[in-house]
């Protein structure tokens, strides 16, 4: 990046630094921080969106929903999170290919399945091999968000399904009393007050997701993990001009340093937004609050 970086072995210390530090390997270290930012900003709501439709089945009086939305609840959350991570990706990428190819290539005359291989025309695939490379890295991410969204989400279906379940039946049947519908209960009674009882354990769950952005690695993508390994180890192609020792303790020190560092915001955010949820209702947190005004 700097006119002085094109003789490295001439460089003093801090130069050498400053010039290793902005390679282009090292750019792509930078933007795979901005990745992990992104999974997160993408997968949380979305994932909340599925755990909120997930809860509002296992709670629905109509029976085979209520099924579905407790098996989805239970046979996520008995799966270790690795095999759906490494399952999913697998069967989206081939569940959309599959659908490609019955669209695209209805005269085809072999079997998709041959043995073990799975294989469609050359339309279907995804994303087509002439594609450029940025859209090969969209689609992995793509059904790496969807992944993350199904598994959390079946989390945060159980921690709002108790939420619900939380809120005082009274105050419900109170509503009822009062002419509402059973629609106008759920939305202007249950919902606003489930939040309460629920962010607790939707915080751990921001938590645990924070933490399992580096499954990103496992699945195909190049996270700061992968380039915390690559980077650090002695025998990087990408820096034959800046050789130096084995370096990953380090990159992954730094990596440390910022899931701390990401986790303590985190931790101030929810607790600030756990206050203003709590303020005025008839809870633990309220009442602690409604004490520690003066009087």
């Amino acid at each position: 990046m700097f006119s002085f970086c094109s003789d490295p072995d001439a460089l003093d210390t801090v130069r050498w630094f400053s010039c290793y530090l902005t390679t282009g390997v090292h750019m792509s270290f930078y933007v795979a921080f901005f990745k992990v930012l992104l999974l997160l900003a993408v997968t949380a709501p979305v994932a909340l969106g599925f755990g909120f439709l997930g809860a509002m089945a296992a709670r629905s009086h109509f029976l085979p929903l209520r099924w579905f939305g407790k098996a989805y609840i239970s046979l996520v959350r008995g799966v270790p999170d690795i095999v759906f991570f490494l399952f999913f990706v697998i069967a989206l990428d081939q569940a959309f290919e599959w659908m490609r190819h019955q669209v695209l290539c209805p005269g085809w005359d072999q079997p998709i399945w041959q043995g073990n291989d799975f294989i469609v025309c050359q339309a279907a695939k995804l994303p087509l091999g002439t594609s450029p490379q940025w859209m090969h890295q969209t689609y992995g991410f793509g059904l790496a968000v969807i992944t993350f969204a199904i598994v959390f989400g079946a989390f945060a279906a159980n921690v709002l399904f108790g939420g619900m379940r939380a809120v005082p039946r009274a105050q419900l049947e109170t509503a009822e009393a009062y002419g509402m519908s059973h629609r106008q209960t759920f939305w202007r009674v249950l919902v606003p007050q489930m939040w309460v009882y629920a962010l607790p354990g939707l915080s751990n769950l921001w938590m645990v997701l924070i933490k399992a952005t580096p499954l990103l690695f496992l699945l195909g993508i190049e996270d700061i993990v992968y380039w915390a390994r690559e980077l650090g180890g002695t025998k990087t192609p990408g820096f034959t001009s800046f050789p130096h020792g084995d370096w990953r303790m380090w990159y992954f020190l730094f990596l440390l340093i910022f899931y701390l560092g990401f986790t303590r915001v985190s931790e101030v955010v929810l607790e600030s937004l756990m206050q203003r949820l709590t303020l005025g209702q008839a809870t633990a947190g309220g009442e602690a609050q409604r004490k520690a005004v003066p009087r």
